[in-house]
Formats: structure tokens, C-alpha cells, sequence
């Protein structure tokens, strides 16, 4: 129902921002078909990537494995996972909401996204090209162990704890 609300507005302020000029909107429509054209790819890779992943494992397996009885072990195995993918935020959203419908816990879930987002793996040879291999390490240590942090907030506010 959101979803629809978010459309109808959108059209209508689409279709003012047309009336009040249409050269600004021809212009922002293209760089916003531009800017979704150069995020499709990865979204649809990760969308694939997790469609089979849910269509090989069943909700009772993903429960099992990262779901709110995993407990500490399955909270680990999220921020371990989360710390080596890289995805970005727009992707890792939905994907932690298709995840926590199919039987993941609130807090792998907070784990996986939180270090998905602060830990950067792949992403350490750049950065350590920028700031240093001393301050990469210690940067990436240190959002590792917050990513247990955001993960206990989470599973308190859920009710998970």
C-alpha cells in the first residue's frame, strides 16, 4: 500500500516539475535513467544471487543457520559474511529483508548489514593506499567489533535477547 502512496506521489510531483519546466525534467530524467542504468547491474546480480540462494536453501535451513536460534554463532557468521561482501546500501537493504522473510534473525541480520556496510574487506587495498595499512586495520577491527554491538541493540529492541 506504501508503495502505491510512494508512485502517486512521485507522478504528481513529476508532473509538476514537467509543467514548471519542462527542460529541468527532461534533463533529470535522463541522468536518473543514466543512474539506473549504472545500478541495475548490481542489483540484479544480487537480486539473482539471493533468489537462488533462497530457492536452494529452505527457510527452515536459513533459520538454522542465521536465524534468531543461531545465537552468537550465527550473529558471527553474518558480520563475517557481511564483512566480505561487497554490496552496496541499496542492494543490502532488500536483501535483508528478503532474508529476514525467510527465517533470519533481527540480529544476524543488524551483524551482516552493519558490517556490510562499515568493514571493507575487498575494499582494504585501496584504502590502505589512502590512509595507511595501520589505520585500514585498526578502522576495520573496530567496525567489526561495533557490528556486535549494533547486533546486541538490535536483538534487545527486537526482543530477541
Amino acid at each position: 500500500m506504501n508503495g502505491y502512496v510512494m508512485y502517486i506521489v512521485v507522478i504528481v510531483l513529476l508532473a509538476v516539475s514537467f509543467l514548471r519546466d519542462k527542460k529541468k525534467t527532461k534533463m533529470a530524467m535522463k541522468k536518473a535513467w543514466k543512474s539506473f542504468n549504472n545500478i541495475l547491474p548490481q542489483f540484479l546480480g544480487v537480486i539473482m544471487f539471493v533468489g537462488i540462494v533462497l530457492a536452494v536453501f529452505d527457510t527452515e535451513f536459513i533459520s538454522k543457520i542465521i536465524g534468531s536460534e543461531s545465537g552468537i554463532v550465527g550473529v558471527m557468521l553474518s558480520a563475517i559474511v557481511g564483512a566480505i561482501t561487497l554490496i552496496p546500501g541499496f542492494v543490502a537493504f532488500p536483501t535483508a529483508a528478503l532474508l529476514l522473510e525467510n527465517g533470519a534473525g533481527y540480529m544476524q541480520i543488524g551483524a551482516f548489514v552493519s558490517a556490510l556496510m562499515m568493514v571493507g574487506i575487498l575494499t582494504a587495498p585501496v584504502e590502505i593506499k589512502y590512509f595507511g595499512k595501520k589505520l585500514t586495520i585498526l578502522r576495520n577491527v573496530l567496525a567489526f567489533l561495533f557490528c556486535f554491538i549494533v547486533a546486541y541493540v538490535i536483538g534487545k529492541v527486537a526482543g530477541s535477547i
